[in-house]
């Protein structure tokens, strides 16, 4: 059954329709009807979280760090190779004595 039908029955019994006479209408077990409500409530109710997990947040945060490490590196390497399509040679480190 499409996403979209499973929704419409959902809905129905959320308007108060009686479970038995939805489910024998679309040839469905109740059980089966009752699990669709419940993970759309469950749905519903994580989509209402104001605030991400404390995983979620680490992750976004070392994500965000690796972004700008990657960024950097691009922009150093574009740099070392319009250097080199200008034949202009790199600047070399002199060693320390």
């Amino acid at each position: 059954m499409s996403r979209q039908r499973k929704r419409d029955a959902v809905l129905r019994l959320l308007r108060g329709e009686d479970l038995e006479t939805v489910s024998r209408a679309l040839g469905v077990t109740a059980a089966t009807l009752s699990g669709w409500r419940d993970a759309f409530l469950a749905a519903g109710e994580a989509s209402l979280a104001t605030r991400p997990t404390a995983g979620e947040e680490l992750e976004s945060e070392r994500l965000k760090a690796r972004l700008g490490e990657m960024l950097l590196e691009r922009e150093l390497l574009e740099a070392k190779v319009a250097a080199l399509e200008g034949g202009s040679p790199l600047a070399r480190r002199r060693s320390r004595p």
